[in-house]
């Protein structure tokens, strides 16, 4: 299993052209996706689960789908 840093970092490189930040509260992700300079909001979860991430696979599947639901316009993505 992978560091919940590491998970943290791996998601935070997955939005090239966004500003990624990923951060811990309780054991928790929060994940918020912005536009660089508009600062404008593209999407946010909290309360992510770190459970099913476990590989580099799952990781980037991941990612894969929060890239789709922010190409979708929606701005939270329940999972």
């Amino acid at each position: 299993m992978l560091a919940i840093t590491d998970i943290c970092r791996i998601v935070e490189s997955g939005f090239p052209g966004f500003t990624c930040k990923c951060i811990t509260t309780q054991g928790l992700l929060q994940i918020k996706v912005s536009e660089p300079a508009s600062g404008d909001i593209k999407l946010q979860l909290n309360g992510v689960s770190p459970e099913h991430l476990v590989t580099i696979r799952d990781i980037s599947n991941f990612i894969g789908e929060l890239r789709t639901e922010i190409r979708a316009g929606r701005r939270a993505f329940a999972g």
